[in-house]
């Protein structure tokens, strides 16, 4: 194993770059396609690489999703993937990939794997997109995984990262506690809708890393994986302050982005809002007065 490679940056500092794809019903091309992308110039200079959601498959057909599903260390494209942190000594998430957990369960689940190819850390979708079926939706996801419990911070070289997928996107209190335990950098890797994506995507980021004071991360699908369903893509790289450092549009690709944590000191120093959040309690007709922060 080679060791780690150092940042390219200044201390404080990082280069990420997102990978955007269409990932499709092909196992065997999305792999070949995710190791071309990652080995581009613009992913391989990156300190940190990161890919989309269902990078490893996008299938309509549910019972070939589960027959998909391995165990991460059986699982080739987790083993291709970590082949290539190994090649280019980087840190790499693997935005998810259908897997099976330890008890066999099927999950929508992250993979955080560092230079020397080792996995570092998990997360497995906490909020399942259970949308009302229809053409771009013909399959709750609730009908393929079991849901995540457990929010998980991991502390890289430079900082720390929150990690979350996609419909986690629309519930900001798992991004508030993410912050609140430390992150300063939110990766949350999608496979978005084309509709939803036009009309929320860019702003529901934007929200995510203005509140929080933290840059986004937020590789992402596009296209057409198969008939009936077209992903949105703009792959985003936000900073603290709201600004899009860089997008991806509407073709497969990669993107980059220095990540200068002093931003997210500045951000967070001006608009002090994390230390300015108080307790409540709410009083609603028809209700007893309740703690809202015990049910956050």
């Amino acid at each position: 194993m080679t060791d780690a490679k150092p940042a390219t940056g200044l201390a404080g500092s990082f280069h990420c770059a997102c990978v955007q794809m269409i990932s499709g019903p092909d196992a065997a091309r999305n792999l070949a396609e995710a190791l071309e992308f990652g080995r581009s110039s613009a992913a391989a200079r990156a300190d940190f690489l990161a890919y989309p959601e269902a990078v490893d498959l996008l299938d309509p057909d549910a019972d070939r999703v589960k027959a998909h599903a391995q165990p991460l260390d059986r699982h080739e494209f987790v083993l291709g993937i970590r082949r290539l942190a190994v090649q280019q000594r980087q840190w790499i998430l693997i935005g998810s990939v259908t897997a099976r957990s330890a008890n066999g369960a099927i999950v929508n689940r992250s993979v955080l794997i560092e230079p020397r190819g080792e996995i570092v850390a998990t997360y497995d979708k906490i909020h399942l997109f259970d949308a009302p079926v229809n053409r771009d939706n013909p399959v709750p996801e609730s009908v393929l995984y079991r849901a995540g419990e457990t929010a998980r911070v991991f502390s890289l070289p430079w900082t720390s990262i929150g990690l979350s997928i996609c419909y986690d996107l629309r519930f900001p209190l798992l991004f508030r506690a993410l912050t609140r335990h430390g992150a300063k950098v939110l990766c949350i890797p999608a496979a978005f809708l084309q509709s939803t994506g036009e009309a929320h995507w860019h702003t529901l980021l934007r929200a995510r890393a203005i509140e929080n004071g933290c840059y986004v991360i937020a590789p992402a699908q596009v296209g057409v994986p198969h008939e009936g369903r077209r992903n949105y893509g703009h792959s985003l790289i936000v900073d603290p302050w709201g600004r899009v450092l860089a997008d991806a549009g509407d073709r497969p690709g990669v993107i980059s982005a220095d990540i200068d944590l002093a931003v997210v000191d500045a951000s967070r120093a001006a608009l002090p809002c994390l230390i300015h959040e108080r307790t409540f309690t709410m009083n609603a007709p028809g209700v007893a007065e309740v703690d809202v922060n015990a049910h956050a």
